[in-house]
């Protein structure tokens, strides 16, 4: 089952369910969708949404999310932010299961004994070896500042 159809039939579970909240954050997910579909079939670069696309779409929508977050605790808004963090957890359904900050200090330092990186410079060759590899489950803006932080 592609991630599209997983994410639809969740979508008619929760219009079952009258759960507003999960209705409304599927009906942003499946317009994000439409709106890739209509990107993907115009222009030079004519191909299917597929779900990689769609991975991306639903991280990007995470990040909007949390910056949103970040805002509404500054400015004690309770009744926003758990509207905003309810999205994220119906958003971060879909995405592989993150790796915890801890995980992702050791991956890193394992990164830059593998890579032989030694400073600042080497930055670029060590996010390059972590995308190979940990794409999926590694957070990379907290990745950056691990690196700079294990780099110094």
């Amino acid at each position: 089952m592609s991630l599209r159809d997983k994410i639809e039939t969740d979508y008619k579970t929760s219009l079952k369910s009258k759960n507003k909240n999960k209705i409304s954050t599927y009906r942003l997910i499946l317009s994000g969708i439409k709106d890739l579909d209509i990107n993907n079939r115009s222009g030079p670069d004519k191909k299917e949404t597929d779900d990689n696309d769609i991975k991306k779409l639903i991280k990007k929508m995470i990040k909007q999310r949390s910056e949103s977050i970040e805002i509404y605790k500054k400015n004690n808004r309770n009744d926003l932010l758990e509207i905003e963090q309810g999205e994220v957890d119906v958003l971060s359904e879909y995405l592989p299961k993150q790796l915890s900050e801890e995980e992702t200090k050791k991956i890193c330092s394992e990164v830059i004994e593998k890579t032989g990186a030694t400073s600042i410079k080497d930055m670029g060759k060590v996010m390059g070896e972590l995308r190979k590899s940990y794409s999926e489950t590694i957070d990379f803006s907290k990745a950056g500042s691990l690196i700079k932080e294990l780099l110094n």
